[in-house]
């Protein structure tokens, strides 16, 4: 919290940096079971969210409310959302043209 919040650092606390980090190891059992199973469409939509809910968040610190400065360790995380999004668009398209044409052979 230390090097993300760097605007405001008075307005975190201990109980805001360890809520953070239950948050993003939260996502990354998520991501990695996502990875494990990627054909589960279900996951795939949650794994998606939690790549949104990431860049919504720190998009929200830089410029609602001036918590965190444009700096490497802000950065890097919006850029990792942000690709990860776009990637993970892209294979939809993938996983239902594989879905399609699994029901087609069951037919």
């Amino acid at each position: 919290s230390e090097k993300l919040y760097t605007a405001s650092p008075g307005l975190v606390n201990g109980l805001q940096a360890r809520t953070f980090g239950v948050w993003t190891l939260l996502s990354s059992v998520i991501r990695c079971l996502c990875a494990i199973d990627i054909r589960n469409r279900t996951l795939y939509y949650i794994t998606l969210f939690t790549f949104f809910l990431a860049l919504v968040h720190f998009l929200s610190e830089v410029f609602v409310y001036h918590t965190a400065a444009l700096t490497i360790g802000v950065m890097a995380p919006l850029m990792v959302a942000s690709f990860s999004i776009l990637g993970m668009l892209i294979g939809l398209q993938y996983l239902e043209v594989e879905a399609l044409s699994q029901n087609k052979k069951k037919n």
